[in-house]
């Protein structure tokens, strides 16, 4: 009986040992939690950019149009019929190579018609001059003999010229496109009888807005891109227009680039981009690391294991990096995540991005 009593209450009190234990431990757990967690608390991993001093381009993107350094459209200075075509479409040509040959035996017709005309005006003022010295004719007489002869001197020169202008001739070394007329048609000074293009170089032609007028000029290098081409293609400017657009308070800028392959065609739609600024020891940051508030802007920098603000002052800005004119040093490391977290005096731990 005796033992059954003892070893009832040995069970009572192993099951509120048992009961007991958890609340006890519960609560150690409550009264060291809060005061470890606020003694040491875990650091906020961040990524972080040290500060060196660095080259900086302020760069704009704009658009453009690619245009032939020389372009005509070949036409004939008289009327006429077409000959002969000496060119094939698509083709090279050099400055002065026939191109169209016109009918030509009308003219030919007069030019021999005027120099007989003018042998014999000829013939006749060598007498009359003659007869003047021995006083046979008058001074008159003589000065009659001499305008015919001059009048159909200059008769013969412009049918020469006409003739001349019977065959058309390339202006300047080029690329020939299409040829809009044929053998045996009929043309005139309106008639468009193919288009003369040099292509290299080539030029761009784009704008910038006002205020940067003064920021470019001959010499400005420019990087351009073309749709169908991923490579980027480099020009230079070397010329710019004398006035501002009044419609779009812009300024036209043209640019030359080399085309040896002929694989940049007019026409073509450009994404022109150039170096309107540049800074050679700037201190740079990503975009985001910058925290805009009321009255400025501020970064997060790691000091002694802490995150602490700092106020700045920005300059260049491009895409994706801000230039720091104030408020930081070179060697400065700069915190560029988790940005909406940090207050001042918070542990980080810095990694590299």
């Amino acid at each position: 009986m005796n033992a059954r009593i003892v070893t009832g209450v040995s069970a009572v009190v192993l099951v509120g040992l048992a009961l007991a234990i958890p609340r006890i431990a519960d609560g150690v757990r409550a009264d060291q939690g809060p005061g470890a967690a606020s003694s040491s608390p875990r650091a906020l991993q961040v990524e972080v950019v040290r500060l060196e001093p660095r080259l900086l381009e302020e760069r704009l993107s704009t658009t453009g149009t690619v245009r032939a350094n020389e372009r005509v459209d070949l036409v004939s200075e008289i009327s006429g019929v077409i000959e002969r075509v000496h060119f094939s479409e698509g083709v090279a040509v050099e400055r002065g190579q026939l191109l169209v040959k016109l009918e030509d035996a009308e003219l030919q017709a007069q030019r021999d018609r005027v120099r007989y005309q003018l042998h014999l005006a000829e013939i006749r003022e060598t007498r009359q001059r003659d007869l003047r010295e021995q006083g046979v004719v008058s001074e008159q007489d003589y000065d009659l003999a001499g305008t015919e002869l001059s009048v159909l001197r200059a008769e013969l020169r412009l049918v020469e010229a006409r003739l001349e202008k019977t065959e058309i001739r390339a202006p300047f070394a080029g690329v020939i496109g299409l040829r809009y007329v044929s053998e045996g048609a009929f043309i005139s000074p309106q008639t468009i009888i193919a288009t003369l293009q040099d292509l290299d170089p080539i030029k761009i032609d784009f704008t910038l807005p006002q205020k940067y007028a003064a920021r470019v000029g001959p010499g400005t290098r420019v990087q351009f891109r073309v749709e169908g081409s991923p490579e980027a293609h480099a020009a230079e400017v070397y010329a710019v227009e004398p006035r501002i657009a009044s419609e779009t308070r812009s300024l036209v800028i043209r640019a030359r680039s080399g085309n040896p392959d002929h694989r940049l065609l007019p026409g073509a739609f450009a994404d022109v981009s150039l170096a309107v600024a540049e800074v050679a020891d700037a201190l740079v940051v990503p975009s985001l690391a910058i925290v805009p508030e009321l009255g400025g802007k501020k970064v997060f920098v790691v000091e002694d294991g802490l995150a602490q603000p700092r106020q700045v002052e920005t300059g260049i800005r491009t895409e994706t990096e801000v230039q720091i004119t104030r408020g930081l040093a070179p060697g400065e490391r700069v915190i560029v995540s988790a940005i909406q977290r940090l207050r001042p005096g918070l542990p980080v731990e810095p990694v590299s991005p």
